[in-house]
């Protein structure tokens, strides 16, 4: 008897409308639910919408409330690997489809924690975010020197270049970076954010980036927002 209960108050993805529909998988997405989003996805691509209009209503949306929750301390880093995952279920749906509809990525970012500094959990959530916001993303990892960022910007040629650290020892790095960027005169051909806890929006101007990211809802906002200014401006 108990499981006829249960079913009943189990919510049937496919009857709800377009709007309850994406209500719902900001919630599947925000507790992480991988087969609910899954579900939804297709049940929208279904109805007739198109991969982007899924992509920005109903993934990145619901990503955006869980970087949110994130920066305000509500949300942890499990809950929001789980939310990550659960997203990367919509778009492997959605990936190929927006592929075919000739989908320029939004932009393409290098994105690397500096010498010395070997914390990748802010830069993976701020990789996850950018990929969700549907930029190409090359992560090279923990303790990049100078040389390792340069190769990195001469071989993809991208819009960004994002920079991470977590100690107050290595912060000082960022500055190094883009001193080779202006000294190689190459400074003007990237947009670079900077992040990590001890950093501070003085910093990043004392440093010379483009902007500091308080946290990876921030950089995804502030690098689709920067990318498509540029983008108008040329």
């Amino acid at each position: 008897m108990a499981d006829e209960e249960y079913d009943d108050e189990e919510i049937i993805l496919a009857d709800l409308s377009d709007e309850e529909l994406v209500e719902q998988m900001h919630d599947d997405l925000y507790d992480g639910l991988k087969e609910e989003i899954i579900e939804g996805t297709q049940i929208l691509l279904d109805r007739g919408w198109g991969p982007e209009k899924v992509l920005a209503e109903a993934l990145v949306g619901g990503m955006t409330i869980v970087g949110i929750d994130f920066r305000d301390g509500i949300l942890f880093v499990p809950e929001v690997l789980l939310a990550a995952n659960a997203m990367k279920g919509g778009m492997a749906i959605l990936r190929p489809l927006l592929a075919e509809t000739g989908a320029k990525p939004v932009g393409k970012m290098v994105i690397g924690t500096v010498k010395g500094d070997i914390h990748d959990i802010g830069k993976n959530l701020v990789t996850m975010m950018m990929e969700g916001a549907g930029f190409e993303v090359i992560d090279l990892g923990i303790n990049n020197d100078v040389d390792s960022y340069l190769d990195a910007l001469e071989e993809h040629q991208p819009d960004i270049l994002g920079m991470s650290a977590l100690l107050t020892t290595t912060m000082p790095y960022m500055k190094v970076v883009i001193d080779a960027l202006v000294e190689k005169g190459l400074r003007d051909d990237y947009i670079v954010l900077v992040g990590g806890a001890p950093l501070n929006e003085e910093f990043g101007e004392a440093v010379g980036a483009d902007a500091y990211c308080r946290d990876a809802a921030s950089a995804s906002s502030t690098g689709v927002a920067m990318v498509a200014e540029r983008r108008a401006a040329a």
